[in-house]
Protein backbone atom coordinates (compact mmCIF):
# COMPACT_ATOMS: atom_id res chain seq x y z
CA UNK A 1 0.00 0.00 0.00
CA UNK A 2 1.54 3.55 -0.71
CA UNK A 3 -0.02 7.13 -1.89
CA UNK A 4 0.91 9.57 -4.15
CA UNK A 5 1.12 13.20 -3.54
CA UNK A 6 0.78 15.76 -6.11
CA UNK A 7 1.60 19.36 -5.83
CA UNK A 8 0.33 22.39 -7.88
CA UNK A 9 2.09 25.51 -6.91
CA UNK A 10 -0.39 27.83 -8.70
CA UNK A 11 -2.28 30.56 -6.68
CA UNK A 12 -3.80 33.64 -7.79
CA UNK A 13 -2.59 35.44 -5.05
CA UNK A 14 -0.91 35.35 -1.99
CA UNK A 15 -2.36 34.64 1.85
CA UNK A 16 -0.96 36.68 4.24
CA UNK A 17 -0.18 33.56 6.22
CA UNK A 18 0.99 31.31 4.18
CA UNK A 19 4.59 30.04 3.66
CA UNK A 20 3.77 26.91 1.20
CA UNK A 21 5.85 27.00 -2.19
CA UNK A 22 3.76 28.71 -4.29
CA UNK A 23 3.68 30.54 -7.70
CA UNK A 24 1.50 33.41 -9.38
CA UNK A 25 2.60 32.57 -12.87
CA UNK A 26 -0.72 31.33 -15.08
CA UNK A 27 1.52 31.15 -18.02
CA UNK A 28 3.28 28.29 -16.52
CA UNK A 29 0.45 25.87 -16.05
CA UNK A 30 0.43 24.13 -19.34
CA UNK A 31 4.47 23.75 -19.33
CA UNK A 32 4.35 22.29 -15.67
CA UNK A 33 1.39 19.81 -16.16
CA UNK A 34 3.74 18.40 -19.53
CA UNK A 35 6.53 18.32 -16.63
CA UNK A 36 4.81 17.00 -14.38
CA UNK A 37 3.65 13.73 -16.36
CA UNK A 38 7.36 13.48 -17.34
CA UNK A 39 8.26 13.45 -13.72
CA UNK A 40 5.62 10.43 -13.06
CA UNK A 41 7.39 8.50 -15.89
CA UNK A 42 10.74 9.06 -14.67
CA UNK A 43 9.61 8.09 -11.28
CA UNK A 44 7.41 5.30 -11.89
CA UNK A 45 9.29 2.91 -10.23
CA UNK A 46 9.68 4.77 -6.85
CA UNK A 47 7.30 3.03 -5.13
CA UNK A 48 8.12 -0.39 -6.41
CA UNK A 49 4.27 -1.99 -8.22
CA UNK A 50 2.72 -0.93 -4.45
CA UNK A 51 -0.79 -0.69 -4.60
CA UNK A 52 -1.49 2.72 -4.57
CA UNK A 53 -4.59 3.53 -1.86
CA UNK A 54 -4.75 7.46 -2.08
CA UNK A 55 -3.95 10.15 -4.38
CA UNK A 56 -3.81 13.89 -3.12
CA UNK A 57 -3.54 17.04 -5.20
CA UNK A 58 -2.51 20.10 -2.86
CA UNK A 59 -0.94 23.04 -3.25
CA UNK A 60 -1.22 25.62 -4.10
CA UNK A 61 -4.23 25.54 -5.76
CA UNK A 62 -5.75 22.70 -7.49
CA UNK A 63 -9.05 23.69 -8.54
CA UNK A 64 -6.48 26.32 -10.65
CA UNK A 65 -6.11 23.24 -13.18
CA UNK A 66 -9.13 22.72 -15.67
CA UNK A 67 -11.02 19.36 -16.69
CA UNK A 68 -8.54 18.35 -19.31
CA UNK A 69 -5.15 19.27 -17.37
CA UNK A 70 -6.28 16.86 -14.64
CA UNK A 71 -7.92 14.41 -17.52
CA UNK A 72 -4.34 13.90 -18.53
CA UNK A 73 -2.67 13.80 -15.00
CA UNK A 74 -5.19 11.07 -14.82
CA UNK A 75 -4.65 9.58 -17.81
CA UNK A 76 -0.70 8.83 -16.94
CA UNK A 77 -1.59 7.98 -13.70
CA UNK A 78 -3.84 5.42 -13.95
CA UNK A 79 -1.13 4.21 -17.16
CA UNK A 80 1.73 4.32 -14.47
CA UNK A 81 0.32 3.10 -11.48
CA UNK A 82 -2.27 -0.12 -9.56
CA UNK A 83 -4.55 2.50 -8.24
CA UNK A 84 -7.35 0.64 -5.70
CA UNK A 85 -10.80 1.21 -6.51
CA UNK A 86 -11.58 2.73 -4.02
CA UNK A 87 -9.01 4.67 -3.53
CA UNK A 88 -9.57 8.41 -1.94
CA UNK A 89 -8.60 10.84 -4.32
CA UNK A 90 -8.47 14.12 -2.77
CA UNK A 91 -8.29 17.94 -4.32
CA UNK A 92 -7.82 20.55 -2.49
CA UNK A 93 -9.65 24.15 -3.45
CA UNK A 94 -10.63 27.32 -2.97
CA UNK A 95 -14.25 27.65 -2.43
CA UNK A 96 -14.67 30.27 -4.97
CA UNK A 97 -13.72 28.10 -8.01
CA UNK A 98 -16.16 25.44 -6.69
CA UNK A 99 -19.19 26.87 -8.94
CA UNK A 100 -21.53 24.32 -10.16
CA UNK A 101 -20.41 24.54 -13.95
CA UNK A 102 -16.77 23.68 -12.74
CA UNK A 103 -18.31 20.94 -10.26
CA UNK A 104 -20.10 19.48 -12.89
CA UNK A 105 -16.58 19.12 -14.91
CA UNK A 106 -15.30 17.38 -11.83
CA UNK A 107 -17.71 14.54 -11.63
CA UNK A 108 -16.51 12.50 -14.94
CA UNK A 109 -12.64 12.70 -12.84
CA UNK A 110 -11.50 10.12 -10.42
CA UNK A 111 -11.95 12.64 -7.66
CA UNK A 112 -14.16 11.25 -4.73
CA UNK A 113 -13.02 13.75 -2.00
CA UNK A 114 -12.72 17.61 -1.23
CA UNK A 115 -11.06 19.78 0.57
CA UNK A 116 -11.92 23.04 0.68
CA UNK A 117 -10.03 25.80 2.04
CA UNK A 118 -12.46 28.19 3.69
CA UNK A 119 -10.27 29.49 6.68
CA UNK A 120 -13.21 31.68 8.17
CA UNK A 121 -16.64 32.26 7.41
CA UNK A 122 -16.45 36.20 8.22
CA UNK A 123 -15.70 38.02 5.24
CA UNK A 124 -13.14 40.59 7.88
CA UNK A 125 -11.00 38.14 8.49
CA UNK A 126 -10.73 37.42 4.95
CA UNK A 127 -10.06 40.41 3.85
CA UNK A 128 -7.81 40.66 6.89
CA UNK A 129 -5.69 36.96 5.71
CA UNK A 130 -6.06 38.09 1.74
CA UNK A 131 -8.17 35.26 0.83
CA UNK A 132 -9.69 36.02 -2.41
CA UNK A 133 -13.11 34.67 -1.54
CA UNK A 134 -16.12 35.33 0.73
CA UNK A 135 -17.95 33.89 2.93
CA UNK A 136 -20.74 33.53 0.79
CA UNK A 137 -18.64 31.36 -1.37
CA UNK A 138 -17.41 29.46 0.99
CA UNK A 139 -21.28 28.40 1.79
CA UNK A 140 -22.15 28.22 -1.81
CA UNK A 141 -19.06 25.99 -2.60
CA UNK A 142 -19.99 23.12 -0.09
CA UNK A 143 -23.56 23.07 -1.20
CA UNK A 144 -22.57 23.27 -4.86
CA UNK A 145 -20.49 20.32 -4.40
CA UNK A 146 -22.97 18.31 -2.30
CA UNK A 147 -25.26 18.58 -5.16
CA UNK A 148 -23.08 17.50 -7.14
CA UNK A 149 -22.91 14.09 -5.82
CA UNK A 150 -19.75 14.89 -3.65
CA UNK A 151 -20.38 13.19 -0.22
CA UNK A 152 -16.73 12.96 1.34
CA UNK A 153 -16.03 17.10 2.31
CA UNK A 154 -13.81 18.33 4.31
CA UNK A 155 -13.09 22.08 5.16
CA UNK A 156 -10.00 24.03 6.53
CA UNK A 157 -10.29 26.25 9.64
CA UNK A 158 -7.77 28.77 10.99
CA UNK A 159 -8.46 30.41 14.63
CA UNK A 160 -6.64 32.81 16.71
CA UNK A 161 -6.63 34.99 13.62
CA UNK A 162 -5.70 38.43 14.31
CA UNK A 163 -8.66 39.98 16.77
CA UNK A 164 -10.64 37.20 16.85
CA UNK A 165 -12.92 36.26 20.14
CA UNK A 166 -13.70 33.44 21.81
CA UNK A 167 -17.29 34.39 20.91
CA UNK A 168 -16.67 34.80 16.96
CA UNK A 169 -14.82 31.45 16.74
CA UNK A 170 -17.51 29.31 18.25
CA UNK A 171 -19.62 30.98 15.45
CA UNK A 172 -16.92 29.78 12.73
CA UNK A 173 -17.89 26.47 14.22
CA UNK A 174 -21.28 26.97 14.41
CA UNK A 175 -21.36 27.96 10.41
CA UNK A 176 -19.11 24.58 9.96
CA UNK A 177 -21.43 22.43 11.58
CA UNK A 178 -24.40 23.65 9.94
CA UNK A 179 -22.81 22.56 6.72
CA UNK A 180 -22.84 18.93 7.95
CA UNK A 181 -19.54 18.23 6.49
CA UNK A 182 -17.44 15.35 6.80
CA UNK A 183 -14.44 16.33 8.16
CA UNK A 184 -12.90 19.19 9.39
CA UNK A 185 -9.14 20.66 9.98
CA UNK A 186 -8.80 23.32 12.12
CA UNK A 187 -5.22 24.75 12.81
CA UNK A 188 -4.20 27.33 15.06
CA UNK A 189 -3.23 30.56 13.49
CA UNK A 190 0.92 30.33 13.61
CA UNK A 191 3.05 33.36 12.28
CA UNK A 192 5.72 31.67 10.11
CA UNK A 193 8.36 33.92 9.54
CA UNK A 194 8.97 35.34 6.20
CA UNK A 195 5.52 36.01 5.33
CA UNK A 196 3.44 39.01 4.77
CA UNK A 197 1.60 38.15 8.67
CA UNK A 198 4.82 37.99 10.28
CA UNK A 199 6.11 41.30 9.15
CA UNK A 200 2.47 42.59 10.07
CA UNK A 201 2.45 41.10 13.77
CA UNK A 202 6.39 42.60 13.99
CA UNK A 203 5.30 46.07 13.13
CA UNK A 204 2.44 45.85 15.32
CA UNK A 205 -0.26 46.15 12.16
CA UNK A 206 -2.17 42.71 13.80
CA UNK A 207 -3.87 42.35 17.33
CA UNK A 208 -2.06 39.29 18.18
CA UNK A 209 -5.06 36.46 20.33
CA UNK A 210 -3.28 36.02 23.36
CA UNK A 211 -1.92 32.06 24.47
CA UNK A 212 -4.97 32.16 27.05
CA UNK A 213 -7.75 32.50 24.34
CA UNK A 214 -5.86 30.30 21.71
CA UNK A 215 -6.10 27.55 24.40
CA UNK A 216 -10.06 28.49 25.26
CA UNK A 217 -10.23 28.39 21.14
CA UNK A 218 -9.17 25.08 20.93
CA UNK A 219 -10.52 23.49 24.51
CA UNK A 220 -14.35 24.36 23.16
CA UNK A 221 -13.52 22.93 19.34
CA UNK A 222 -12.92 20.28 21.53
CA UNK A 223 -15.54 20.00 23.31
CA UNK A 224 -18.33 21.31 20.63
CA UNK A 225 -16.90 18.81 17.67
CA UNK A 226 -17.53 16.16 20.38
CA UNK A 227 -20.79 17.03 20.99
CA UNK A 228 -21.24 17.03 17.49
CA UNK A 229 -20.04 13.04 17.11
CA UNK A 230 -16.60 14.34 15.14
CA UNK A 231 -13.65 12.15 16.14
CA UNK A 232 -10.89 13.94 17.30
CA UNK A 233 -7.85 11.48 15.38
CA UNK A 234 -5.11 14.21 15.52
CA UNK A 235 -4.49 17.27 16.89
CA UNK A 236 -5.77 19.13 14.22
CA UNK A 237 -8.27 17.22 12.36
CA UNK A 238 -11.66 15.24 12.83
CA UNK A 239 -14.06 13.54 11.57
CA UNK A 240 -17.46 11.51 11.26
CA UNK A 241 -17.34 8.21 11.81
CA UNK A 242 -15.41 6.26 8.53
CA UNK A 243 -14.24 9.56 7.25
CA UNK A 244 -10.61 10.14 8.37
CA UNK A 245 -8.45 11.56 6.10
CA UNK A 246 -6.68 7.96 4.63
CA UNK A 247 -4.24 10.15 2.60
CA UNK A 248 -2.95 12.03 5.99
CA UNK A 249 -3.40 9.11 8.40
CA UNK A 250 -0.75 7.06 5.97
CA UNK A 251 1.62 9.61 6.53
CA UNK A 252 1.19 9.36 10.13
CA UNK A 253 1.55 5.35 9.73
CA UNK A 254 4.33 6.10 7.80
CA UNK A 255 3.42 4.29 4.60
CA UNK A 256 5.92 4.95 1.17
CA UNK A 257 4.66 8.29 -0.68
CA UNK A 258 5.71 9.44 -4.02
CA UNK A 259 5.31 13.33 -4.00
CA UNK A 260 5.79 14.86 -7.63
CA UNK A 261 5.78 19.04 -8.47
CA UNK A 262 7.87 21.50 -7.11
CA UNK A 263 9.01 21.72 -3.93
CA UNK A 264 6.96 17.64 -3.07
CA UNK A 265 8.07 14.94 -0.80
CA UNK A 266 8.51 11.36 -1.60
CA UNK A 267 9.41 9.16 1.41
CA UNK A 268 10.19 5.26 0.56
CA UNK A 269 11.23 3.75 4.00
CA UNK A 270 14.50 4.54 4.16
CA UNK A 271 14.85 7.75 2.77
CA UNK A 272 13.36 11.53 1.88
CA UNK A 273 13.35 13.08 -1.22
CA UNK A 274 11.69 16.59 -1.87
CA UNK A 275 11.89 18.64 -5.27
CA UNK A 276 13.31 21.77 -6.07
CA UNK A 277 11.25 24.45 -5.11
CA UNK A 278 10.70 26.21 -8.35
CA UNK A 279 8.37 26.16 -11.20
CA UNK A 280 10.90 27.48 -13.43
CA UNK A 281 13.65 25.33 -12.62
CA UNK A 282 11.90 22.49 -12.31
CA UNK A 283 10.29 22.40 -15.89
CA UNK A 284 13.67 23.58 -17.00
CA UNK A 285 15.61 20.34 -15.48
CA UNK A 286 13.04 17.91 -16.25
CA UNK A 287 13.09 19.03 -19.83
CA UNK A 288 16.89 18.41 -19.77
CA UNK A 289 17.14 14.95 -18.00
CA UNK A 290 18.46 16.30 -15.03
CA UNK A 291 18.02 15.69 -11.28
CA UNK A 292 15.23 17.72 -9.92
CA UNK A 293 15.23 16.75 -6.22
CA UNK A 294 17.78 16.08 -3.08
CA UNK A 295 17.72 12.80 -0.81
CA UNK A 296 18.20 12.15 2.55
CA UNK A 297 19.40 8.72 3.79
CA UNK A 298 17.59 8.42 7.35
CA UNK A 299 19.03 6.94 10.62
CA UNK A 300 17.42 5.08 12.87
CA UNK A 301 17.29 8.25 14.96
CA UNK A 302 15.69 9.99 12.36
CA UNK A 303 13.00 7.82 11.55
CA UNK A 304 12.42 7.07 15.62
CA UNK A 305 12.15 10.31 15.71
CA UNK A 306 9.94 11.30 13.17
CA UNK A 307 7.78 8.77 14.54
CA UNK A 308 7.67 9.92 18.39
CA UNK A 309 6.47 13.18 16.24
CA UNK A 310 3.62 12.57 14.50
CA UNK A 311 2.44 9.23 16.15
CA UNK A 312 1.90 11.89 19.59
CA UNK A 313 -0.26 13.89 17.49
CA UNK A 314 -2.93 11.27 16.83
CA UNK A 315 -5.72 9.76 19.20
CA UNK A 316 -4.20 6.66 19.03
CA UNK A 317 -0.49 7.54 20.27
CA UNK A 318 2.85 5.86 20.34
CA UNK A 319 2.25 1.77 19.78
CA UNK A 320 5.39 0.72 22.46
CA UNK A 321 5.52 -2.75 20.53
CA UNK A 322 5.81 -1.03 17.22
CA UNK A 323 8.42 1.48 18.71
CA UNK A 324 10.06 -1.78 20.43
CA UNK A 325 9.66 -4.17 17.37
CA UNK A 326 10.62 -0.59 14.82
CA UNK A 327 13.00 1.06 16.59
CA UNK A 328 14.90 -1.67 19.33
CA UNK A 329 15.11 -1.55 23.05
CA UNK A 330 17.13 1.42 23.55
CA UNK A 331 15.24 3.57 21.81
CA UNK A 332 12.29 2.19 24.01
CA UNK A 333 13.59 2.82 26.78
CA UNK A 334 14.49 6.36 25.84
CA UNK A 335 10.94 6.95 25.38
CA UNK A 336 9.83 5.74 28.10
CA UNK A 337 12.36 7.61 30.72
CA UNK A 338 11.22 10.84 28.78
CA UNK A 339 7.78 10.41 29.30
CA UNK A 340 7.90 9.53 32.83
CA UNK A 341 7.06 12.75 33.80
CA UNK A 342 4.50 13.60 31.49
CA UNK A 343 2.59 10.47 33.16
CA UNK A 344 2.95 11.70 36.50
CA UNK A 345 1.64 15.18 35.81
CA UNK A 346 -1.31 13.53 33.68
CA UNK A 347 -0.02 14.93 30.53
CA UNK A 348 0.10 11.59 29.17
CA UNK A 349 -1.50 8.42 29.70
CA UNK A 350 -0.21 4.63 28.87
CA UNK A 351 -3.03 2.27 28.39
CA UNK A 352 -2.80 -1.23 26.55
CA UNK A 353 1.29 -0.22 25.35
CA UNK A 354 0.08 3.24 23.98
CA UNK A 355 1.11 6.54 24.93
CA UNK A 356 -1.08 8.66 24.19
CA UNK A 357 -1.68 12.89 25.35
CA UNK A 358 -4.15 13.74 27.17
CA UNK A 359 -6.91 16.88 26.90
CA UNK A 360 -4.33 18.31 29.47
CA UNK A 361 -1.37 17.42 27.37
CA UNK A 362 -2.16 18.65 24.30
CA UNK A 363 -1.53 22.28 25.10
CA UNK A 364 2.15 21.11 25.94
CA UNK A 365 2.14 18.65 22.88
CA UNK A 366 5.28 20.23 21.62
CA UNK A 367 7.32 20.60 24.77
CA UNK A 368 6.19 16.78 25.22
CA UNK A 369 7.10 15.68 21.60
CA UNK A 370 10.54 17.64 21.32
CA UNK A 371 11.42 15.74 24.99
CA UNK A 372 10.13 12.30 23.91
CA UNK A 373 12.99 12.93 20.79
CA UNK A 374 16.54 11.44 20.70
CA UNK A 375 18.84 14.58 20.14
CA UNK A 376 22.32 12.85 20.76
Amino acid sequence: MAGIYIHIPFCKQRCTYCDFYKEIAPEYIDSFVKALIAELNLRKNYLKKEEISTVYFGGGTPSILNFSQFKEIFDTLYLLFFIKKDAEITMEANPDDLSIEYLQTLTSLPFNRLSIGIQSFDDADLKAINRRHNAKQAIDAVKNARMQGFNNISIDLIYALPGQTLNAWENQLNEAFALDVEHISAYGLTYEKGTALWRQRNKGLVAVVEDEVTLQMYNLMRLKMTEKNYDAYEISNFSKPGFRSQHNSAYWKFIPYLGVGPSAHSFDGDSRQWNIASVKKYIEKISSNEVIYEKEILSLQDRYNDYVMVALRTSEGIDLLFLKNKFGDEMLETCMNSVKKYIKTDDVQIEDNRLYLTQKGIHISNMIIMELMRTD
